[in-house]
């Protein structure tokens, strides 16, 4: 029964559901949330211990992973750090495949407005400076890399579409130009970073004069800076690093949970749960938990996917795998929708990230793996939710007493009996034991249990 004022719904044991109810519910998980996460955004792991009086201190970012708005949050915080600690120099370690355009951006104006000296270096060796990365490496005072490492390929990447595609490379290319000619570095090797991606490695880079220096560790550079002069937010400074320790930084609680959860076959994994949860609300109203929990997935699916380079077509092939998963619950197409949503969801998965971007993409067994279980999924859980739905609500109360049944399970008391082609689950009065084949007369009802007695009497046993 549904209330047009309340969209009431009330299930076979009178419970009665609302949509009210279920907002409410989203509502308080929200909030939940908002409580948990609140104090941990403020959270920061104990600060470093202040450098003892004459002993210069460099502070260590580590900037890994996508650049996103956590690591933007971590880089900004840091620096504030070594400079309320009077810290003589910080070292911006990068190992990135790129990110956000806004949190790169947020990152390189922390760096030009610090006022302790700001070294950005790639590495250790096998690292890479690439895209978003390599235009934050042009953005510092010191650049340098250690051997072994690589930078380029800033050609920008994400949601945008190809209308927009050669605005966004352009002012992309005029902020690397510019960041190169401020530093006195090669403007015409970051412009071509941008528009043509090109990449070069370490030894590559110092010639092409992309790149001030290169150090194999962070020892050999601190050694490599004695006496140079750096642009501050507050002047110039020349670098006393004698004899200085190197303070690591760490990010804080929320910022580690937050950044580690950007990853693409997360992502990915997340929106196709959420979405098959939300459907399963939809087909199956009443439950709202799978709702709730779909709700949040897809949202959480979406805040990702805002990080990382996303294709709309992606996307777009992955909704409708879902949507052709669902319809082959309504229409007889001999399974030929239930393909169409397998085909669609494995091109979605695979072009739902931009390739030119390193390491965004999804998991090849994971796509395999989500591809056969939302089949199953579908196939045989929401199916057979749609078939519980259209089953008659049973009820003892339509077997007539007086009625002839008879026995398929020794009633020893309880049993099974068929009355007019039906099973039912049925008890012998005053305990007796029926064997299967006896008839029995149903003298009782009490919910869907029928309670009988036999026809004829029962042998007794010699």
């Amino acid at each position: 029964m549904t209330d047009e004022r309340n969209d009431v719904r009330s299930d076979p044991h009178g419970r009665v559901r609302t949509r009210d109810a279920m907002l409410r519910r989203v509502a308080g998980l929200v909030l939940l949330a908002g409580f948990l996460v609140g104090p941990l955004s403020g959270m920061a792991p104990a600060g470093p211990a202040p450098p003892s009086a004459g002993t210069p201190a460099v502070y260590r970012v580590n900037l890994t992973g996508v650049v996103d708005p956590m690591a933007a949050r971590y880089v900004t915080r840091a620096l504030r750090q070594a400079e309320r600690a009077g810290a003589a120099a910080v070292v911006v370690q990068l190992d990135t495949p790129g990110g956000l355009d806004s949190s790169m951006r947020e990152v390189v104006r922390a760096i030009g407005k610090a006022n302790v000296p700001v070294v950005c270096w790639v590495g250790p060796p096998g690292s890479r400076a690439a895209s978003a990365g390599a235009i934050i490496l042009l953005g510092c005072p010191v650049a340098a890399m250690a051997p072994g490492t690589n930078t380029g390929a800033a050609h920008p990447v994400g949601f945008s579409g190809e209308i927009l595609s050669e605005k966004v490379t352009n002012d992309a290319a005029a902020y690397a130009r510019s960041l190169a000619e401020r530093f006195g570095r090669n403007a015409e090797w970051a412009e071509r970073a941008v528009r043509r991606s090109v990449s070069a490695s370490a030894q590559e880079a110092l010639g092409l004069h992309v790149i001030d220096l290169v150090a194999p560790d962070v020892p050999s550079l601190v050694t490599a800076l004695e006496g140079r002069t750096l642009r501050t937010g507050t002047g110039e400074v020349t670098l006393r690093l004698q004899g200085a320790r190197v303070v690591v930084t760490q990010l804080s609680p929320s910022e580690r949970l937050l950044h580690g959860l950007v990853d693409p076959s997360l992502a990915f994994l997340f929106f196709m749960l959420g979405l098959g949860g939300l459907v399963f609300e939809v087909i199956h109203p009443g439950l709202n938990l799978p709702g709730v929990v779909g709700l949040l997935l897809v949202v959480g699916s979406l805040v990702m996917f805002g990080m990382l380079p996303v294709n709309v077509a992606g996307l777009l092939l992955l909704v409708a795998s879902v949507g052709f998963f669902a319809l082959d619950l309504h229409v007889a197409g001999h399974g030929l929708p239930t393909a169409a949503g397998i085909v669609t969801l494995v091109l979605g998965a695979l072009f739902l990230f931009d390739a030119s971007v390193p390491r965004a993409r999804v998991s090849r067994p994971l796509i395999l793996a989500t591809a056969l279980g939302m089949a199953g999924f579908f196939f045989f859980v929401v199916r057979a939710a749609l078939a519980a739905r259209r089953l008659p609500v049973r009820s003892a109360a339509g077997i007539r007493l007086g009625a002839e049944a008879t026995v398929v399970r020794d009633l020893a008391p309880t049993g099974i009996v068929q009355v007019a082609g039906e099973s039912w689950t049925a008890v012998a009065a005053e305990g007796a034991t029926i064997p299967a084949g006896y008839l029995v007369e149903v003298v009782g009802r009490q919910g869907l249990v029928l309670e009988v007695i036999p026809l004829t009497p029962l042998e007794v046993p010699q």
